[in-house]
């Protein structure tokens, strides 16, 4: 007598049965399979979840992927084929308890991974210029894994019941996750191809989190020698303007990344004044005065403005004239800035305090501009001469430029001028010829010229925009009376 279909399942008698005629143990035992089939695959999906969140070693993590894939699909076993970062095709991990199986899966994935690779190598190249990587595109990689599968299913015998899956990270696919069963009555159900495709997904997770991580790594790396290249050409950069008899100075470099190739300078023209740089300079001394610009930013041009640097100190202790202290830095340095593509602008003066005598080089730098406070006018400082770096047989024209107490000399690089605000409009030279003009007539102090240009600046370009370039001034006014040339003639 068939039970009624009101009463509770789990109050049914083990004896009765269903209509239709099924037991009701049976039943039970199916449900109570199902039940511990579904928790099984539950704990191992479990599993696979806290092993991505807690292992941080990749290949401890991709070691689990083919048994995690072959247990939640009652498989024999399971096999993971990734790209390697060189665009080879490699089996990256294999599980498979049946040795007979495992050696004829194992055998044909190495097989196929050997000839697939050997093919790209030879159509692609896994090495470019310089000895690059050359990333597979998207197309090569489908392509290759679909030929990946036509040689399984080749090599591997018709009673393998294989299955797999892409493996994608951003878009682009990376590999192939592939779940296997000798069984003869297995079958590839929706859900457990759901299942495996579950896990190939925590798998391309796992590798987009590892990339991300090292790329994280290399950036924070990179950060760290950026700062450390910063503090070290900060340091190279003059701490504080020297004390020069009639003169006032002020100078400041802005990059516009962490390290820059804008370049600035006061270099003692003796010995005696470098080994006493803090002392105050007696007026028969003269002083260099040099300002610069490498094409580029950052790390580059920095290192190109150190080596510029530490020539430039070496060749005006050598007395030369500022025409021919040019000449031989442009052949000194020609063949390093050729090879590296990049060239330097770079202004050279010497003043002499005695005679308030300013002579002058130009390497293709923007000139000074001189504002002379008898006229009020602007003069700008300039001599033929073309960049470091572009012809080594150039030859350096000089200029010379007497000054007068007042007269206010402005050094500045193309950083200021093509600054630009947020409609586009640059900021040129003439708006800086006037900016200079209205400066000198109103303000003492060559700092108080320096920060009121800064500050016309950054209102220009809107005080919430940072600056494409490198911008560097440097504003030196004579304040020394006449009497001191008649003086300091005595003296000598």
């Amino acid at each position: 007598m068939s039970p009624s279909p009101s009463l509770p399942f789990n109050s049914l008698p083990e004896g009765s049965t269903l209509p239709g005629g099924t037991p009701v143990f049976a039943l039970k035992e199916l449900v109570a399979r199902l039940q511990r089939e579904q928790y099984k695959i539950q704990d191992l999906l479990s599993s696979l979840g806290f092993a991505l969140r807690s292992l941080n070693n990749i290949s401890q993590f991709l070691e689990l992927i083919p048994m995690i894939a072959s247990r939640v699909t009652d498989a024999t076993g399971g096999a993971l084929v990734l790209f390697r970062p060189n665009g080879q095709l490699r089996l990256e991990r294999l599980y498979c308890p049946a040795n007979d199986t495992c050696q004829t899966v194992r055998c044909a994935l190495e097989s196929a991974t050997r000839q697939i690779t050997s093919s790209l190598t030879g159509s692609l190249g896994t090495q470019g210029k310089d000895g690059e990587t050359v990333a597979l595109t998207h197309q090569a990689a489908r392509s290759a894994m679909v030929t990946l599968d036509q040689q399984l299913n080749h090599f591997l015998a018709p009673d393998l019941q294989l299955f797999g899956t892409s493996i994608i990270v951003q878009n682009v696919e990376r590999g192939r996750l592939y779940v296997f069963s000798d069984d003869a009555d297995y079958a590839w159900t929706e859900t457990r191809q759901k299942l495996v495709r579950l896990v190939a997904d925590q798998t391309a997770v796992a590798i987009e989190n590892d990339e991300l991580t090292l790329a994280l790594r290399k950036k924070e790396r990179l950060d760290r020698e950026l700062e450390l290249g910063a503090e070290i050409q900060e340091k190279l950069l003059p701490r504080q303007c020297p004390v020069i008899e009639g003169v006032d100075l002020a100078a400041r470099c802005q990059t516009a990344q962490k390290v820059g190739g804008d370049y600035y300078d006061f270099i003692p023209t003796t010995y005696d004044q470098l080994r006493s740089p803090t002392t105050r300079i007696s007026s028969a001394q003269p002083w260099s005065i040099a300002i610069g610009d490498v094409m580029g930013k950052g790390v580059p041009a920095g290192l190109i403005m150190t080596m510029l640097r530490g020539m430039l100190r070496a060749e005006v202790l050598n007395d030369h004239s500022p025409g021919q202290i040019l000449q031989n830095l442009n052949c000194v340095m020609h063949n390093d800035l050729e090879s590296s593509n990049r060239f330097v602008t770079l202004f050279y003066a010497e003043y002499d305090p005695r005679t308030q005598l300013f002579a002058y080089g130009n390497a293709a730098h923007n000139p000074p501009l001189l504002w002379q406070a008898s006229t009020g006018m602007i003069n700008r400082l300039d001599a033929d001469g073309m960049l470091l770096g572009l012809d080594i047989d150039t030859r350096y024209h000089e200029g010379q430029m007497q000054l007068y107490p007042g007269d206010v000399v402005i050094f500045y690089t193309d950083g200021f001028t093509d600054a630009a605000n947020i409609r586009g409009e640059r900021f040129d030279e003439e708006n800086l010829i006037k900016a200079v003009c209205w400066a000198c007539q109103n303000l003492g102090s060559s700092q108080e010229i320096l920060d009121y240009l800064f500050n016309l600046l950054r209102q220009f370009i809107g005080p919430d925009r940072s600056k494409d370039d490198d911008t560097t001034l440097v504003v030196m006014k004579v304040t020394q009376p006449a009497e001191f040339r008649q003086l300091s003639a005595i003296e000598g």
